[in-house]
């Protein structure tokens, strides 16, 4: 049985999807120092939140590194430019559609967390529910 997370738990796992892992890890040094012990709703979403960030970056590097790599190949370089410009051109108040759906990702995993409920991704969740402590 999971406990309903305090009014604060609720304001601060929002904040730190939304400042993609920043918040979450402020909060996370302050518990350190001052030896409070955070609840298990709160190590889930910032962990969470990290962790998504970390992947975010590694696969925006990959996906950079990727198009270099085709870029250099002829006839796939075109299809490949028209791809990157497809989803980078302005779509939804001048935001791409990449950003657009990363963007309503995070304000679904801040709703939820606002709400009090663990947010469910697969594979993330999973490793992050089995590596924090209870």
């Amino acid at each position: 049985m999971r406990v309903e997370p305090s009014p604060i738990e609720k304001i601060i796992a929002p904040l730190t999807y939304l400042t993609m892992g920043f918040v979450g890890f402020i909060w996370f040094i302050i518990a350190l120092f001052t030896k409070a012990k955070l609840k298990h709703f709160l190590q889930y979403h910032i962990f969470q939140s990290i962790f998504l960030s970390l992947l975010f970056a590694v696969l925006s590097i990959l996906v950079g590194w990727i198009s270099n790599l085709l870029s250099y190949i002829p006839l796939i370089n075109k299809i490949v430019a028209q791809i990157t410009f497809l989803l980078n051109m302005p779509l939804l108040f001048d935001y791409s559609f990449i950003q657009v759906v990363i963007y309503g990702f995070l304000i679904y995993l801040s709703i939820t967390s606002f709400q009090g409920k663990y947010s469910y991704i697969p594979w993330v969740s999973d490793i992050i529910d089995q590596n924090i402590s209870r």
